[in-house]
């Protein structure tokens, strides 16, 4: 590990302290400055399309293969964050997995609160299929908010009957929007990115009344049986540490293949932070790595 670019990064994320009042039209505008400090990709190649209705755009890297794909879901606590936010991520696992990236821009609470994010999500995945694209061929990853999304998807391709992906990857997985793991409280001081606060916030506007126990908006509560391979990356300086954990114990309690990799002192969706910090330039090859073995 560099100590010093995890110090570095550390503390350009604490510069940016959350606001007494949040305000979703701020946060979004600050999580898009965030992503443009991680800069581009040059040589992506990225495609606008619309998949049945739901805006997304493919991120390849130079020598992908055409028939291999991953839908990615983005972070930000089903409120914020975007393709643009995301697109430099979706380069790196594209270059690590040498399958194209199809991002989406689901729609955020509270202007469309659950289940919008997991119908769109359902959506973009048979759009996938109807591309002529085969599910074993096929993977679908996420980080955060994106890694609940991720499950939570997998669970309702499963129920519809509408296939499944070879594998899928959670990365830093948000599954309890209840924040009762003992981690959002022992790893407070840790993390510099995610609050218990701020994610109950976010909870609420997405919930919009619903149970937080609703399985489909948090996973931990699903039935998580017949799933495809997961693989759950996680930080230990991160408060959601005991999200990934549980879920993860849940999905092989399930019957499940789960690889649960605990990476030490990194924080929440470390491999976002490729560009600027080598163990998130690791972690996307262990992302890669993973897709490559299930959908080769």
């Amino acid at each position: 590990m560099t100590t010093a670019q995890l110090d570095s990064l550390v503390t350009l994320l604490r510069s940016r302290p959350a606001p007494e009042k949040p305000d979703v039209g701020e946060a979004r505008a600050g999580f898009e400055k965030m992503a443009q400090v991680l800069g581009g990709a040059p040589d992506a190649q990225c495609e606008k399309v619309d998949a049945g209705g739901v805006p997304a755009e493919w991120v390849a890297a130079p020598g992908h293969d055409t028939q291999r794909a991953v839908l990615y879901l983005h972070g930000g606590g089903y409120a914020i964050g975007s393709i643009n936010t995301h697109r430099r991520l979706a380069y790196d696992i594209s270059a690590a997995s040498g399958a194209r990236v199809l991002v989406i821009d689901y729609r955020l609470a509270p202007e469309h609160p659950f289940p919008a994010a997991v119908d769109d999500a359902t959506t973009a995945w048979r759009w996938l299929l109807q591309q002529g694209l085969a599910a074993n061929r096929l993977a679908i990853a996420g980080d955060s908010a994106g890694g609940g999304l991720t499950i939570a998807t997998l669970v309702n391709l499963r129920d519809r009957k509408l296939g499944l992906p070879a594998c899928a990857v959670a990365i830093s997985p948000w599954v309890d929007l209840e924040g009762a793991g003992t981690s959002i409280i022992t790893r407070s001081a840790q993390d510099p990115m995610v609050q218990k606060a701020g994610l109950l916030w976010m909870a609420g506007m997405y919930l919009n009344g619903k149970d937080a126990k609703t399985p489909l908006a948090a996973p931990l509560h699903a039935d998580l049986k017949g799933l495809p391979p997961v693989l759950v990356q996680v930080g230990t300086a991160e408060t959601l540490l005991d999200d990934a954990t549980r879920v993860a114990e849940k999905l092989h309690a399930a019957g499940g293949d789960v690889r649960l990799a605990v990476w030490p002192n990194m924080l929440h969706v470390f491999p976002l932070f490729a560009p600027i910090l080598s163990e998130g330039r690791e972690g996307c090859i262990e992302i890669g790595a993973f897709i490559r073995s299930k959908t080769g």
